[in-house]
């Protein structure tokens, strides 16, 4: 398991999280209600993580809502504070651009 998502899901647990007003935007955009993404995070699959991004450390992970139905999130934790984690961005994968199971991009 990647450490960022353990570290992402402690963070979570004790509620030390915060969600971008992009997060926000896009929950919304896709109707994916922030606890379920919130909530899901226990049983995260990792898809991608993206360890020298700019801002910091980020993982992209593969998540189901409360019916069963795909949502990537994106999790980033501040590199040099450690914390909060922060949900950066939610959406539900478009099939035609990832695998069946939403685990690998299609090039």
């Amino acid at each position: 398991m990647s450490n960022i998502l353990r570290r992402v899901q402690t963070l979570v647990r004790s509620g030390d999280y915060i969600v971008s007003r992009h997060g926000f935007r896009e929950l919304a955009a896709d109707d994916i209600v922030a606890e379920e993404a919130l909530g899901g995070i226990e049983a995260a699959f990792v898809v991608e993580e993206y360890l020298e991004s700019r801002k910091e450390p980020s993982v992209l992970v593969l998540q189901y809502d409360r019916g069963g139905r795909p949502i990537h999130v994106m999790w980033g934790v501040p590199r040099n504070a450690g914390r909060p984690a922060i949900l950066v961005t939610a959406y539900r994968p478009a099939p035609e651009r990832w695998s069946n199971d939403f685990k690998r991009r299609l090039k």
